[in-house]
């Protein structure tokens, strides 16, 4: 057994707060074979407490100096337009916090209660019928229908709670959901819901992506339409992403602009949700009005922050941006963009099997995206699987979830198009476009005007 040393300290950090913390010193002489230093392992004490109580082991850190151990994180997403959510889908509430929102944009509470109405679970039979209205309160970052330039805290409360839906799966794990990973990393899990690893975290990102969408339609008049593309082999393969409309799309409860196509999805859905099974399919997304001149080479390529933000939403299991995977299948002079210049004497291309994006950079033209959705992962059929405790045991899924995540993911992935969107023009006016440069990068012949 290594034996330990402990020793508290109260460190200042480069902002001059003080905190507390614990310092670990494995004895050298009981540590043998793995080194032949002191390790110093830096813990605050309630990160200690987590250890001790984890049994969890310092063998993995033996050849490490001064390992550090964190809380966790990934809960926060953006730079300059930056959002961290919060809460779990069957605790109080949950929410968003942004922050770097500029000051002075007009912004209500039905602004936000909009895009949420979209996503709320309820809305029609082939959704999850948990009864949630989603009402969001704004309590901080604005004052008289005008944001100030501070930390905008947006909050939702859960109403309809039932944790005792989930009374099956504390001891058994859900086949393909988070429970098992989250036991595996944290060592406790919020049981009811599946805690963060619900679909219910993302109402921060949709009450942020609200907030986003209105920066982009002042700024530059864009715009961000979301649609069901796919419902597993059932697609709209004549859509015209260029001509498709909002108000198509909210047509009817699939959001599949195609009316024909959305019918033979929603008889699909039906069928399986009364099966007590659920599925999958592919939202396509489309971005207009992109100034030409946004994402940064070559770790944040615009393609490739879309890619993250998108791939975050629960149950994405892949992304794809213009011909995508059917690029592959063609050779280069059929997949290349001709360029040419239109009437406004600007530099276009004729196609955009690019998907409004080349070297990471967006070109101008219209961005088209599209995101695969897994299907839902609880289910009210009998399935194999493991006991906390490790043995084979059988599970039914029990609780009010989505037979197919497709209609309520469009206003999610819209959301996160809209922050990623909103950041990169943040930076790219931040890099670019100081006042002793203005002059001569205000015009540029390629796609349309960024700064004006």
């Amino acid at each position: 057994m290594t034996k330990l040393s402990f020793d508290y300290h109260t460190k200042v950090n480069s902002h001059n707060s003080s905190y507390s913390c614990l310092w670990i010193n494995p004895l050298s002489s009981s540590i043998g074979a793995y080194t032949t230093s002191f390790q110093r392992i830096r813990l605050s004490k309630r990160g200690w407490e987590r250890i001790k109580v984890g049994k969890y082991c310092l063998q993995t850190s033996y050849k490490l100096f001064y390992t550090r151990f964190y809380m966790g994180n990934g809960n926060s997403f953006g730079r300059c337009f930056r959002i961290s959510t919060w809460g779990e889908s069957h605790g109080a509430g949950v929410g968003v916090t942004v922050d770097g929102c500029p000051p002075q944009l007009p912004l209500t509470v039905d602004d936000i209660q909009r895009e949420l109405d979209r996503r709320r679970p309820g809305q029609s039979r082939i959704v999850t019928p948990r009864k949630e209205q989603d009402e969001a309160e704004i309590l901080s970052g604005v004052v008289d229908g005008q944001t100030l330039g501070t930390p905008i805290a947006i909050l939702v409360r859960n109403q309809d709670q039932r944790p005792q839906d989930y009374d099956t799966v504390a001891v058994k794990y859900r086949p393909s959901h988070a429970d098992a990973t989250y036991d595996a990393k944290y060592g406790t899990r919020a049981v009811a819901g599946g805690g963060r690893s619900s679909a219910r975290e993302t109402i921060g990102r949709v009450a942020a992506g609200a907030i986003a969408k209105k920066i982009l339609a002042t700024y530059c008049n864009m715009e961000i339409l979301g649609y069901v593309q796919r419902v597993k082999d059932i697609a709209a393969i004549h859509l015209d992403p260029d001509k498709v409309t909002l108000e198509q799309i909210e047509k009817n409860i699939v959001r599949c602009p195609d009316e024909r196509v959305a019918q033979e999805m929603i008889e699909l859905i039906d069928k399986i949700r009364r099966s007590g099974d659920s599925l999958g399919g592919v939202v396509e997304c489309i971005v207009r009005n992109v100034p030409a001149g946004l994402g940064s080479p070559v770790f944040d390529k615009l393609e490739a922050e879309l890619a993250k933000a998108c791939m975050s939403l629960p149950a994405s299991k892949g992304f794809e941006i213009g011909s995508g995977f059917s690029g592959t299948y063609m050779t280069g002079s059929e997949h290349n963009d001709e360029f040419y210049i239109d009437s406004d004497g600007r530099t276009r291309t004729r196609t955009n099997r690019s998907g409004g994006i080349q070297g990471g950079i967006s070109n101008g033209e219209n961005i088209i995206l599209r995101v695969a959705f897994k299907p839902t992962s609880t289910i009210g059929k009998v399935q194999k699987t493991v006991s906390t405790s490790g043995e084979e045991v059988e599970l039914r899924g029990k609780g009010r979830h989505d037979p197919c995540v497709l209609p309520r993911a469009v206003p999610m992935v819209e959301a996160m198009v809209a922050l990623v969107m909103v950041d990169q023009l943040m930076q790219q006016i931040a890099q670019s476009f100081l006042p002793f440069r203005r002059e001569s990068i205000a015009f540029h012949s390629l796609g349309k005007e960024l700064f004006h």
